[in-house]
């Protein structure tokens, strides 16, 4: 027999649970390199560890992705590419409606004045090629919230 305190018909509560459940956090990794085998062997590493990913091979590919896809939870980048590099694209996403999305670097390439901007974006972590795949699932794992 229902509880005659309960105000709620199941019908209205399931629909209730669809309107006020939380949203998914986004699920999907951006990696954005124009060294096609790095960016590869980056995705297809993210892939054997479940995580689902998005590619661009420049920082233009970058922002029309952004634009276009709802669910990227991450953006891993490369800092130098051409036209725009790696830090060009983390302040144009900085200045945009995503502001908040969290950014790792990775780079073969770099110094401490790079290191120094990129903290100055707010960048979750700067990492050296070759990548530390331990400390990068790491952080991907906690910026996507996967246990």
């Amino acid at each position: 027999m229902p509880d005659p305190d309960d105000l709620l018909s199941d019908d209205e509560r399931e629909a209730l649970a669809t309107v006020t459940a939380p949203r998914a956090a986004p699920q999907k990794v951006l990696v954005v390199d124009d060294n096609q085998s790095a960016r590869d062997a980056l995705v297809s590493y993210l892939k054997a560890k479940g995580i689902k990913c998005l590619v661009a091979q420049n920082a233009e590919q970058a922002l029309t992705c952004l634009e276009n896809e709802r669910d990227i939870g991450l953006l891993i980048t490369d800092l130098r590419m051409k036209p725009l590099d790696g830090l060009e694209l983390i302040r144009q996403i900085r200045e945009s409606d995503k502001a908040a999305l969290p950014i790792i670097i990775v780079s073969g390439d770099a110094d401490v004045p790079d290191a120094i901007a990129a903290m100055h974006l707010s960048v979750v972590d700067f990492l050296l090629k070759p990548i530390d795949t331990e400390k990068l699932m790491g952080l991907v794992r906690k910026e996507l919230g996967i246990r």
